[in-house]
């Protein structure tokens, strides 16, 4: 027991039969009062995020596949897209590592239609998470993601930046606030 509901225990044996039933009731809030916080919080979501994908439609776009460049700026997109997810604090990372998926290793999961959350669900996701930098130019590009219920294949949520924005250095910041605008900020309003 407490001592807030020591406190009220000893008023309810003070005040005898008449106020009784206002202490009881008092105790009964007291015990309520006491609840740990993180009783009101939901575990956070276990989460797939794959390595971010290219698109490229720009007229020197690689017939062989990924540049070394554009290699390192995708992997500096996908890490700081699962740093911002990891400190939402609402999301724990599934390790995609160990994936031999296909579509994985291809990095092809934007066309796999959803083949991503069949993926994510054998992993032990409850959600993944599909991101996309589509390079319209050498200095113009778009980023979107979408992200799945991994039982279902449904589609939770999905963005698309709009906007065309600088050269491959700036991928990170363009995903950065698309994340953070089209789903981490806008979950945290009520």
């Amino acid at each position: 027991m407490t001592q807030r509901q020591a406190g009220i225990a000893d008023i309810v044996h003070r005040a005898g039969k008449r106020g009784k039933s206002v202490a009881a009731l008092l105790l009964c809030a007291a015990s309520l009062i006491s609840l740990p916080a993180s009783a009101a919080t939901p575990a956070p979501i276990r989460i797939a995020i794959f390595d971010f994908e290219l698109e490229d439609f720009s007229a020197g776009a690689s017939s062989t596949g990924e540049s070394p460049s554009d290699a390192k700026q995708l992997t500096s997109v996908t890490s700081e897209i699962r740093s911002l997810f990891t400190q939402s604090g609402r999301y724990h990372l599934v390790d995609v590592g160990g994936t031999d998926a296909d579509a994985v290793k291809a990095h092809s999961l934007r066309d796999c239609n959803g083949c991503d959350a069949a993926i994510a669900l054998k992993l032990g996701a409850e959600q993944s998470f599909v991101g996309v930098v589509k390079r319209i130019s050498r200095t113009e590009y778009t980023v979107r993601f979408q992200i799945r219920d991994a039982r279902t294949g449904a589609v939770v949520s999905n963005a698309d930046s709009g906007l065309r924005m600088g050269a491959d250095y700036s991928w990170s910041r363009g995903a950065a606030r698309l994340i953070k605008d089209r789903l981490l900020e806008s979950q945290a309003q009520p």
